[in-house]
């Protein structure tokens, strides 16, 4: 008989991530039974902040790490997005599932389109790679940050927001997609890096938990995921600028594209790079530095001394 501790946050949507990877670890692996260990971040006990402002990395993840790393917890399900591109020295991501819709989705007042809006509504996001993009092509439109969990978020909606904007993988996990009016496709609103895919965090030597976990590894989204997180940490992301990067594979082919933006939308640098999948790091940084040299260097330059 296994035990294994997973380490999760406490909001729903997290908890149906941890659940659902403890109902596979025990399906896959006979004798195994799982416990879920709920830990508050930062990012869950800081809810009156705009996350650009609260400042540093890991937000989501540093207490559940810490738990990891103390034996606390065996494994720890994170929302990918949330997983900052450099981790802990003695810590790795063991599995990445098989990737949801990694599109933004949106719920609005009128039930339509955000055309059907004043010019000057206010949406609801915190997200400032949301931001810029939505500004880019809606200047009048005013942005209202709004945090806590998606029902909370979705809550909002016509009292202090006329549209709100969610992940489609978290409304769909929840099986509250009735809820949102319209899907933004990849050339209205490019996700956030790794939107979608769930991760496992593991003891980099653990002999005991590895094997078991590396069964819920889906090749295909770890290639993508893997580009993406290359992009971000070659940019040095973090939720206090507007990065946005998405990677497909076509066959072998990995088809990746990368945003960085000014926060007003009056710039929004977008790129995009194909190569083998076995190159997909390199095809990430590849990426990210067609970003910088056209621009992207001097938007994050200034964001991030504004930022310090």
């Amino acid at each position: 008989m296994t035990h294994l501790k997973i380490a999760t946050r406490g909001s729903a949507l997290a908890l149906w991530q941890a659940e659902h990877v403890a109902a596979e670890l025990e399906r896959l692996h006979e004798g195994v039974t799982t416990e879920l260990i709920r830990i508050k971040t930062t990012g869950d006990k800081i809810l009156d902040v705009p996350l650009a402002k609260v400042g540093g990395k890991g937000l989501f993840t540093k207490e559940i790490e810490e738990a990891l790393l103390d034996g606390r917890a065996d494994l720890a399900v994170h929302s990918m997005k949330d997983v900052p591109a450099e981790l802990p020295e003695k810590l790795a991501i063991r599995a990445i599932l098989e990737r949801a819709d990694p599109r933004d989705a949106v719920a609005t007042v009128t039930g339509g389109p955000f055309s059907t809006l004043p010019a000057n509504a206010k949406i609801g996001t915190s997200s400032l790679r949301r931001v810029c993009q939505i500004r880019a092509k809606y200047p009048g439109f005013e942005f209202v940050a709004i945090r806590g969990n998606v029902q909370t978020r979705l809550d909002k909606l016509g009292k202090e927001a006329d549209a709100v904007v969610l992940a489609a993988a978290g409304v769909k996990r929840l099986g509250i997609d009735d809820q949102m009016h319209f899907f933004l496709e990849m050339d209205e609103m490019l996700p956030a890096v790794a939107q979608g895919a769930i991760g496992i965090e593991t003891r980099a030597g653990d002999e005991r938990i590895n094997p078991l976990t590396e069964v819920l590894n889906h090749p295909d989204t770890a290639v993508c995921v893997a580009a993406e997180r290359a992009f971000l940490a070659r940019l040095e992301g973090g939720c206090q600028v507007p990065i946005a990067g998405h990677a497909t594979l076509d066959g072998d082919t990995l088809h990746m594209q990368g945003l960085v933006g000014e926060v007003d939308g009056s710039q929004l640098i977008r790129r995009s790079l194909s190569g083998s999948r076995t190159e997909a790091i390199s095809l990430g940084t590849t990426l990210a530095d067609e970003v910088l040299d056209a621009g992207g260097r001097e938007i994050l330059a200034r964001l991030y001394a504004e930022n310090d």
